[in-house]
C-alpha cells in the first residue's frame, strides 16, 4: 500500500480515501444488481407494459434513423 512506501501523513489519508472509494464501489454494485434482479422480476409481472415501452423506444430509434438515411432516386435541379 501507498501508506507502507512513503510513511507520510498525506499518504496514509490517500490510502484511506483509496479503500473508502473501493467500499462504494462494491455497495453500488450490489445496489445496481439488485435494482436489476426487481426491474426483471417487474418486467416479468407487467409483461405488456414492458413491451409497449420498449415498442416506443425502438420506435423513436427507427424514425431517427429513417431521416438520417441518404436519399436515392431522381433530383430536379
Amino acid at each position: 500500500m501507498l501508506a507502507s512506501v512513503l510513511r507520510s501523513s498525506k499518504a496514509i489519508e490517500v490510502n484511506i480515501q483509496i479503500v473508502r472509494a473501493f467500499v462504494y464501489l462494491r455497495q453500488y454494485a450490489l445496489t445496481y444488481k439488485d435494482l436489476a434482479d426487481r426491474l426483471k422480476e417487474l418486467e416479468g409481472k407487467f409483461t405488456d407494459i414492458a413491451q409497449a415501452i420498449n415498442y416506443l423506444l425502438k420506435k423513436d430509434k427507427q424514425e431517427a434513423e429513417k431521416k438520417e438515411r441518404k436519399r436515392i432516386g431522381f433530383n430536379q435541379v
